[in-house]
């Protein structure tokens, strides 16, 4: 038998640790290793027995997480998942951390209702799942993760045949990622210049996360970056994210491409989900598109990314050695789905050539 992945819960909630241990448990790959209810308490735990993967607050007494993440990246790097509230000083003090080495940030559990419970869940067990087979621990036992059947994008976007030839000549690019993804999608954008083609992206995040990810890049890099409102046009220098918890669609009305954000059931257990904007990107721009799949966990973009292929899009997937987890690039190559694997740093100068 395969070891289970240890996990380290530490939150000042007793409510939340008791949840998420639930979750996690509820999971046969997964073993709840202990918990603790400040980082002074998970430092001796972890003297005591190293974990895979640590679920970290944000807030908490005597240590705030942020200050406990960077201790753990300099002293014994463990791949480490923030669980923080959705409130928007908790989403941009999470975007801190994916800087400073968080795997993923994902929202604290509230049961509100069943299905809400159920999708939170799915996120909670889908991440430590991701982070324990990130580059950060690639464990020894290299266990493959298994998924329950899940929704494709035509629970979203009917599939149909898309032909090659557009009248429009606007370009798109279009991106998805998971795990890894914030930094992968920050080191590609740097890459482009003010008068680059239209960018849409989908990066799995939570609601209110996602503002705070397109907040913060809008502020470092010179491109126009902003969480997508449904309707928004996309131009020439802008960047377009999808927000948490929906889905987000390229259309095209006349020669202006526009995006149209809904809700909807989640898509290869994610919303939003890769697959459906690349379907969406295949039927709206066709050959004038890039698609682009990066770092994460996972198959979702793959299907999506072939259709773009077969609608004449260049496709492009991140190289494994830059990938933090190279699921998603992986799926879409073995779909055949790709023209070019290409390290991160390199994609945007290939991309910048299409103007």
């Amino acid at each position: 038998m395969k070891s289970k992945i240890k996990v380290l819960i530490v939150d000042d909630s007793a409510v939340v640790r008791q949840s998420v241990a639930a979750i996690l448990e509820s999971d046969d790959m997964i073993e709840v290793m202990a918990t603790a209810s400040d980082p002074y308490i998970a430092a001796r735990k972890i003297n005591q027995q190293v974990p895979d993967v640590i679920t970290l607050d944000v807030e908490m007494p005597k240590m705030d997480g942020l200050t406990f993440l960077k201790k753990i990246m300099a002293q014994h790097p463990i791949p480490v998942i923030i669980i923080s509230s959705m409130t928007q000083k908790g989403s941009i003090e999470a975007i801190k951390a994916l800087e400073n080495g968080a795997v993923e940030v994902i929202p604290k559990p509230k049961f509100v209702s069943k299905e809400f419970f159920e999708e939170a869940k799915i996120t909670i067990i889908d991440a430590v799942k991701a982070a324990a087979v990130s580059k950060l621990t690639r464990r020894i036992n290299g266990s493959q993760t298994t998924v329950p059947e899940k929704l494709s994008a035509d629970a979203v976007i009917p599939e149909v045949h898309v032909k090659k030839v557009f009248t429009v000549t606007d370009k798109i690019i279009a991106v998805g990622a998971s795990t890894g993804g914030t930094e992968a999608i920050k080191t590609f954008l740097e890459g482009l210049d003010s008068d680059s083609p239209g960018v849409v992206v989908v990066q799995h995040m939570p609601e209110l996360f996602t503002k705070s990810f397109a907040d913060r890049l809008n502020s470092l890099l010179p491109l126009d970056i902003k969480e997508a409102k449904n309707g928004d046009c996309l131009l020439r220098g802008q960047v377009l994210i999808a927000p948490g918890g929906h889905h987000m669609l390229l259309k095209k009305r006349g020669s202006t491409y526009y995006v149209e954000v809904i809700e909807g059931a989640l898509v290869n257990r994610h919303r939003p989900s890769v697959d459906v904007l690349f379907r969406s990107v295949a039927m709206a721009a066709g050959s004038n598109a890039v698609g682009i799949i990066m770092t994460g966990m996972g198959d979702d973009g793959a299907q999506g990314l072939l259709e773009m292929k077969e609608a004449g899009a260049l496709t492009i997937a991140q190289d494994e050695k830059s990938c933090i987890v190279f699921g998603m690039p992986k799926e879409a190559i073995k779909l055949n789905a790709v023209d070019k694997i290409l390290p991160l740093e390199s994609i945007a100068a290939v991309v910048s050539k299409m103007k």
